[in-house]
């Protein structure tokens, strides 16, 4: 999933940021409000995460701007050193689905990001089903008809994606944009051999049963939505 983290301190950024990229998912980040809501507002993201406390704008303008703009119903997790009920209440009010307060553990917050992301996915369900496989974001394990299946942080992070959109066919542009940052480097064909390396794994090399071949259009995971 693609996420972006506004955050001034730049220490606590780069930790954030290394758990997160650790869990697959692509990362941009942004250390000032400025910065981050014309990030915010332009990009296609999974999930914002947005410190209360930023330069040039504040976090709760930022969260505002964020709500007040029709097209954006991402997930926002808010983390911020404020912990008194009023800030917290103002933080929620200003358009957050969750509040973190500093300090927190990275698990804690790497459980909280899972709970948006399904939440922002439309899924209640801790594990993905979808045919014969099984994706379960908390352990980052899959299964394919019972059997354990190892793939790299990118393939779990691209198979992952596909999941939570089961008979949605994606296009290109649209899984770059997903599962892929601003600090890759993204060569023409790393989608096609991505999903080869998944099919591959799935045991469903042609993707006949798993990831299907959309032509001029995509892939989508199982059968397509009527």
């Amino acid at each position: 999933m693609r996420i972006l983290l506004i955050e001034d301190n730049e220490k606590l950024a780069r930790i954030m940021a290394t758990a997160l990229r650790e869990q697959g998912h692509a990362l941009d980040r942004s250390s000032d409000g400025v910065d981050g809501l014309h990030l915010a507002l332009s990009e296609p993201y999974d999930l914002l995460i947005v410190d209360l406390g930023l330069p040039e704008l504040s976090g709760l303008e930022v969260l505002r701007r964020v709500r007040a703009d029709g097209t954006r119903d991402v997930p926002i997790l808010v983390v911020t050193a404020r912990d008194s009920v009023e800030d917290r209440v103002r933080g929620l009010d200003s358009g957050a689905d969750d509040y973190l307060v500093k300090p927190f553990a990275v698990a804690e917050l790497l459980a909280r990001v899972r709970a948006l992301l399904r939440r922002g996915s439309g899924s209640a369900d801790a594990v993905l089903k979808v045919g014969e496989t099984e994706l379960d974001p908390a352990r980052r394990r899959v299964r394919h008809a019972g059997e354990p299946v190892e793939l790299s942080p990118r393939e779990f992070s691209l198979l992952e994606y596909f999941m939570r959109r089961p008979g949605v066919v994606l296009s290109r542009s649209m899984i770059l944009e997903h599962v892929w940052d601003y600090r890759s480097e993204i060569l023409s064909n790393v989608i096609d051999v991505h999903v080869r390396r998944i099919r591959k794994k799935l045991g469903d090399p042609a993707g006949e049963r798993t990831i299907l071949t959309r032509r001029g259009m995509g892939y989508c995971f199982g059968q397509e939505e009527p």
